[in-house]
């Protein structure tokens, strides 16, 4: 049995015996591996750091043809996800890897998407946190990085033509979002459905904004208050695609700020 080389992304560890680690990795040529690391947390280990979550690195896996773990014989680190004290810019990779284990099926590959979530780690790994104090950006990167998936895996919401009819959308205020639908909803195909929300102009906007370019994260400006709309918006769309809330998308939204004082 040959040993097969890959390019990989940690996206879980879990401790084996004790010095052994059962690693869910997402490679590019394969898809999602579930692999058994030997020796993983010995002080001298072949692997260095190329095994610390979020991860990028080159491996070499021995694939069994009957089930069970595969076997990660190397390990060399390429990029290592560092996000210094940005406790949102740590929550947004997290989520990146939990939304590759849950939109995924194991050893189907699909390089698009880990391109995807590799550049995406890598913007939060090169950010400069003093362009962005408030963290606009990663909220921004991690919406347009949802949109870029679920593209991507088939279950991207439809977001300026009617999702049940392919109808044009002429809502002059809120747009109906059917989360059981898929997408934006035309007045017509709105009557009688459920789960369906309101979302705001501005929200709108930017969503279909995000869905587009690959830098649009970059520039976008949108108020708090379209942000928190966005991120619950794209918090209780994945909750009825994969059928559980995640549990890194509820720590995204942006923090309640204080209400300004008040000119005496």
């Amino acid at each position: 049995m040959a040993a097969e080389n890959a390019v990989a992304i940690v996206i879980r560890t879990v401790p084996f015996g004790e010095t052994s680690a059962v690693l869910t990795l997402f490679t590019r040529e394969f898809g999602k591996l579930r692999v058994l690391a030997k020796g993983a947390w010995r002080p001298k280990s072949s692997f260095d750091a190329a095994l610390d979550l979020l991860s990028v690195c080159q491996v070499l896996v021995l694939r069994k043809s009957s089930g069970g773990l595969d076997l990660l014989t190397e390990a060399r680190l390429e990029n290592r996800f560092r996000v210094g004290r940005s406790l949102v810019a740590f929550h947004a990779g997290m989520h990146v890897a939990e939304l590759l284990d849950v939109l995924t099926a194991d050893a189907d590959p699909q390089p698009e998407l880990f391109d995807v979530a590799e550049k995406t780690l890598l913007d939060l790994s090169s950010r400069d946190p003093s362009s962005d104090p408030r963290d606009d950006q990663v909220r921004a990167l991690v919406v347009h990085t949802e949109l870029q998936m679920l593209r991507i895996t088939g279950h991207a919401p439809a977001l300026d033509r009617c999702a049940e009819c392919g109808g044009p959308i002429h809502a002059a205020g809120r747009v109906p979002f059917g989360m059981l639908d898929g997408g934006v909803l035309c007045e017509r195909c709105r009557r009688g459905k459920r789960t369906v929300v309101a979302v705001s102009p501005d929200a709108m906007a930017s969503l279909q904004s995000l869905a587009g370019t690959a830098e649009s994260w970059r520039t976008i400006a949108a108020t708090d208050a379209t942000h928190a709309e966005i991120r619950a918006v794209m918090n209780t769309y994945l909750a009825h695609l994969v059928g559980r809330r995640l549990k890194m998308a509820l720590l995204l939204a942006p923090p309640r700020r204080p209400p300004a004082p008040r000119p005496t």
